[in-house]
């Protein structure tokens, strides 16, 4: 079997990498035979509790497709979960690490310090939110960034409630999963959780009845009143727009409400930007379609360009009040990684990403809104920059159709294309395309949605 429907064309300069054809190509069934025999192999090594969505092996990957072991081109709308946002080869990014690589890989900064940490931490006290002087420190992933944001905002504000929201999602450590709103996959069986953990209603503009973000904030902070009390609050964390929780994305004047709430309260305001950061969603970062400046904002996923590294950044005085030792970790801010997210953020800027990001959600969102008017099944079409996603219901309604969100998903997987799934009720569709994807690629993707959810029906 063999599809062919963009040109064969070589990766832009800006992507990097081996010379890929960027088109959707299919020679075998998804997954494909080779596919097949390696998912047996990691059946029998792997946890079982390792899934994958598609159990396709990649072998090489950039611009916007993946290929794998058996010869399929894959249209990459995943970027391994907003991860690889100036794609899987991108050529600063790779001959960063290659020089690196070449010099050291490890000391720990905690033991003998390198310059490529304290030049990230430089970069982000720079293009964040505010004016304000800051401090970064540098951390693995974007759980163990969550908790040392609520280790921090504890030491500073003498308190420690932390307050988050309605189907959010920070992470699969222990105090992470007491964030996290969602039971299954990531909760359940795992408790106990770490105590003084509070949720409060979110702003859901396709579910709230036309409340606006003022009401919906009054809401909030209502109950946090009641339910908590600013005197035993430390923090409040919340994604700007939220990941997992099916890319909500809040009524104008939600988060700005809040953050001044945070202010008169005592309370830092911890924004969870892991998803968000890094020109995703058509600003650096999502608060700045707010005008909101968080206290301490979280980044990982996009800053690395794949390799493992999160941070917290913040005004100096909230990221100061921790003492010496108390934050740290032996391959948090790895010099590899510091390496890649230094070359990542040359490239945001060099190439226009910000803009790009823009792009991509104009195009995609425009097919999505002429997808929605002829099929009633898509409720919402929401998000921004390049990261879009729809809601799906049964016609009609706002039940949630996650039999359905599911059939989608496999049938664009069956041709060629990467999608994924979210969600409270597992019923959004998300699409997180590297920046780096073209317009020909983004296009035959949108396709390929017409065509899936045509034969859905």
């Amino acid at each position: 079997m063999t599809t062919n429907t963009t040109e064969a064309t070589p990766i832009e300069a800006t992507t990097g990498g081996p010379t890929l054809p960027q088109e959707r190509r299919l020679v075998t069934a998804i997954p494909g035979p080779k596919s097949q025999e390696l998912q047996a192999r990691k059946t029998a090594a792997v946890a079982g509790g390792v899934g994958t969505t598609l159990p396709v092996y990649i072998t090489a990957a950039g611009g916007g497709v993946l290929v794998d072991v058996d010869g399929n081109s894959l249209i990459d709308l995943g970027s391994g979960i907003a991860v690889t946002t100036v794609g899987n080869s991108a050529p600063r990014v790779v001959q960063a690490v290659q020089d690196q690589v070449a010099a050291f890989t490890h000391t720990c900064f905690m033991v003998t310090p390198y310059a490529g940490y304290v030049e990230v931490a430089e970069a982000l006290n720079r293009i964040t939110p505010g004016d304000h002087e800051k401090r970064t420190a540098l951390f693995n992933s974007g759980s163990e960034a969550v908790e040392n944001a609520v280790k921090i905002a504890r030491k500073y504000t003498g308190k420690t409630g932390v307050v988050v929201f309605d189907h959010a999602y920070h992470g699969r450590t222990n105090l992470t999963m007491a964030m996290t709103a969602k039971n299954m996959p990531y909760k359940d069986g795992f408790g106990p959780f770490a105590s003084d953990v509070y949720r409060a209603p979110l702003s859901y503009p396709f579910r709230d009845d036309q409340m606006d973000g003022a009401a919906a904030a009054a809401r909030a902070i209502d109950q946090i009143d009641k339910q908590v009390g600013a005197q035993n609050l430390a923090a409040i964390v919340i994604e700007p727009i939220q990941g997992e929780g099916g890319f909500i994305v809040p009524a104008d004047g939600f988060l700005r409400a809040l953050t001044e709430w945070c202010t008169a309260n005592n309370v830092v305001f911890v924004a969870d930007e892991v998803q968000t950061g890094f020109a995703r969603t058509g600003a650096m970062f999502a608060v700045e379609h707010d005008d909101v400046v968080p206290d301490l904002i979280v980044t990982a996923k996009g800053i690395a360009g794949g390799l493992p590294l999160s941070a917290v950044t913040g005004r100096a005085e909230i990221m100061d009040s921790a003492h010496v030792g108390g934050l740290g970790g032996t391959y948090g801010g790895n010099p590899l990684a510091c390496a890649a997210a230094l070359a990542v953020l040359e490239t945001i800027e060099a190439d226009g990403l910000v803009d790009r990001a823009a792009k991509i959600g104009a195009l995609m969102t425009q097919r999505l809104l002429d997808l929605q008017e002829r099929d009633g099944r898509i409720g919402d079409v929401r998000g921004r920059g390049a990261m879009i996603a729809v809601e799906l219901v049964r016609a009609g309604t706002t039940e949630p159709d996650a039999d359905l969100t599911k059939r989608v998903a496999a049938a664009a997987h069956e041709r060629g294309v990467v999608v994924l799934t979210c969600g409270t009720y597992g019923n959004v569709l998300r699409f997180l395309p590297p920046l780096s994807i073209s317009d020909a690629l983004l296009t035959d993707a949108c396709d390929v949605l017409d065509e899936v959810f045509e034969v859905t029906k």
